[in-house]
């Protein structure tokens, strides 16, 4: 391979690793180039599978940021399945198909920038789909938005039911308040009469002894 080329393979591979959200490198010793092709297809639309030269990729591993022991893994013939989208659809996809063909070896990965082990890809592979958790997230919110609706949609009976009692309460208190009050005004004016009635009976022998003194 020309300088030239060395440096234009470089560069594409190095621009993968940047724009990827995941890479997965991979042995495909003793595979046919129809396997390739099935590996391909079942990784789904969102990656490439592509045959990379060890030496060119180190380089544009570590011109990435992401050499770290995935330069180590870089031995024997090596491909790497670069992951645009849904990063669990095309470990599904290596994971099945490495079952089904065992000249396929998962050496490890990229994720995010950080280096991956082959049993943390496994893992990956295990989880449900990108849409299949967001649908769950969203049915779970919807849920949650749906019981805070109920218990504000219940506020106002509630604080009805509150004000009634309340009014009920006092109304049942009011009569033997007013009974308390009237009972002594009853009392107060017996005792007003009372006293009047003896004033004038005291002053009734005193007004002959006054006239004929």
């Amino acid at each position: 391979m020309a300088r030239a080329d060395k440096v234009a393979a470089v560069a594409e591979l190095t621009e993968r690793f940047q724009s990827s959200s995941g890479a997965v490198l991979t042995e495909y010793r003793g595979l046919s180039v129809a396997q390739l092709g099935d590996l391909r297809r079942s990784l789904g639309e969102h990656a490439t599978f592509a045959v990379v030269k060890n030496t060119l990729t180190k380089i544009a591993a570590s011109d990435a940021g992401v050499a770290g022991e995935l330069t180590e893994l870089l031995t024997g013939p090596s491909a790497i399945a670069f992951v645009q989208g849904d990063v669990v659809e095309a470990a599904k996809g290596l994971r099945d198909f490495s079952r089904a063909n065992p000249f396929l070896v998962i050496k490890g990965g990229v994720l995010d920038g950080k280096v991956i082990t082959p049993a943390e890809i496994v893992k990956l592979a295990d989880l449900e789909p990108r849409e299949v958790l967001l649908a769950k997230l969203a049915g779970a919110m919807k849920a949650s938005m749906s019981g805070a609706a109920a218990t504000f949609a219940a506020l106002p009976s509630q604080m009805a039911r509150l004000l009634a009692a309340l009014e009920q309460k006092q109304a049942s208190e009011a009569p033997s308040g007013a009974a308390s009050e009237g009972g002594a005004e009853a009392q107060g004016g017996t005792d007003t009469q009372g006293g009047t009635n003896g004033q004038e009976a005291g002053q009734a022998p005193g007004g002959p002894d006054n006239q004929e003194g």
